[in-house]
């Protein structure tokens, strides 16, 4: 989701008459689809990511809080949320077009912009990215926060934090957008937004009640590996899908680049990760390895079609040298960060939007090229992606938790959250 989407569709290709059907692309169409299929994938690899990593009374309501963003924000965006975010711009503040809400006025053969896709499939592909983004604060408050109270959050949060956001920076007419903030697929909407609103969800909902005295061990790394494998998979549709507002066809020279980074980036952090835990505790864990990856994925997503293979290489290594630093840190300040949730997505977020400015040689040559300016613009977007994610969860859970309480009671802890709230436990053994 390069910084160029547009805010409008046109209902014509160029060289298209009013007596002549709009010309869609077959194989961009196709690309993007497969694009889309392969971000929608991310989600049960996120539920098996972070549902190995907790106990096995808890594994059913850490997986459910993934797959019911599905649910939720998949009716959500629908009905308000692609208008909110790539609608008519309100000033570069919010979009808003009436005749998108139920997608009611956007007829199946209308393209967006001039990529010769049909704008429903752009907004398919869009509505998968506001399904994962809020799906991954769930690694923040995993075993301790009442199911009911995630099923509204994720859609208050959605609606008043994410859409703003993506408007802002994706639109043509975000002011972050027009301010010049690069984002190719999400470090900051997706990655530096779920990260920080995870620290903060995490410190108001406080510690598990055994955390950190108690042993909490995974039930199963075998699931979280698993899980890391698919969202390794499906994020070659995250970055390399989004060459969509870039050129014209989609699956062309950017979208090669960014699944080439991609790959780097992943593959140098996974082997950094691993180094510095068999440097530091002679073992080199399986966990760590499955970190690395998420961490190296998430700090290349900002950059992909902007920066060049050997530097995606070295964004993944550095990725992992300070998510680690930031995971080993958590206990140290209190913070139960149940599944790392800032550590790799907030932390790496914030190190890939920045190098992103170190590193660009397109649309604009970076600081190591010799433009120092694209680097303020990207902490600008940092800060601002902070302080309205970070404020706005604060408040939203502070209403929240006056409201209805959003912390399952002491008893429902101790038993685990899968019987309590859903009835099941997900092994009989």
């Amino acid at each position: 989701m390069a910084n160029a989407f547009l805010s409008t569709a046109l209902p014509l290709t160029a060289g298209a008459t009013l007596d002549s059907p709009p010309a869609i692309d077959a194989g961009s169409t196709a690309w993007m689809l497969t694009s889309s299929a392969l971000v929608l994938l991310m989600i049960p690899g996120l539920a098996l990511f972070y549902g190995g990593m907790v106990r096995r009374k808890n594994i059913l309501t850490t997986m459910m809080q993934s797959f019911v963003a599905m649910a939720v924000i998949g009716v959500q965006w629908v009905l308000v949320g692609y208008s909110l975010a790539f609608g008519k711009s309100q000033g570069g503040w919010i979009g808003w077009s009436p005749e998108f809400l139920g997608l009611q006025g956007i007829a199946p053969q209308r393209l967006f912009g001039d990529k010769a896709i049909p704008e429903l499939v752009f907004v398919m592909f869009q509505g998968k990215f506001a399904i994962i983004t809020p799906a991954l604060i769930g690694g923040a408050v995993a075993e301790r926060m009442k199911f009911s109270a995630w099923v509204w959050f994720i859609l208050l949060w959605t609606t008043l934090i994410y859409c703003p956001l993506a408007h802002w920076v994706w639109a043509s007419d975000g002011w972050l957008y027009k301010y010049g903030v690069l984002d190719f697929a999400g470090g900051t909407v997706v990655h530096i937004a779920a990260g920080v609103s995870a620290l903060v969800l995490a410190k108001r909902l406080g510690p598990r009640r055994d955390y950190p005295g108690g042993a909490i061990l995974p039930n199963s790394l075998v699931l979280t590996l698993l899980g890391a494998g698919l969202l390794w998979f499906g994020w070659f549709g995250f970055n390399a899908g989004s060459a969509v507002a870039v050129e014209h066809p989609v699956a062309g020279a950017t979208a090669g680049l960014a699944f080439t980074t991609t790959q780097s980036a992943a593959a140098a952090a996974a082997l950094m990760w691993m180094l510095l835990e068999w440097n530091q505790t002679g073992k080199p864990t399986s966990l760590g390895l499955a970190s690395g990856i998420v961490a190296g994925l998430v700090a290349i997503t900002p950059a992909a079609g902007h920066v060049k293979p050997l530097a995606a290489i070295l964004i993944g290594a550095v990725a992992s040298i300070v998510c680690y630093a930031a995971v080993r840190a958590k206990v140290r300040v209190g913070l139960d960060d149940s599944l790392d949730a800032f550590g790799v997505h907030g932390v790496g977020g914030i190190w890939g939007a920045l190098a992103t400015g170190l590193f660009c040689f397109q649309p604009v040559a970076g600081l190591l090229g010799g433009n120092a300016e694209q680097l303020l613009k990207q902490a600008v977007g940092v800060a601002v992606t902070l302080a309205f994610a970070g404020g706005g969860t604060w408040l939203l859970a502070t209403l929240m938790d006056g409201f209805r309480g959003l912390r399952v009671p002491e008893a429902h802890e101790r038993d685990g959250l899968d019987i309590s709230a859903h009835g099941e436990r997900g092994y009989h053994l």
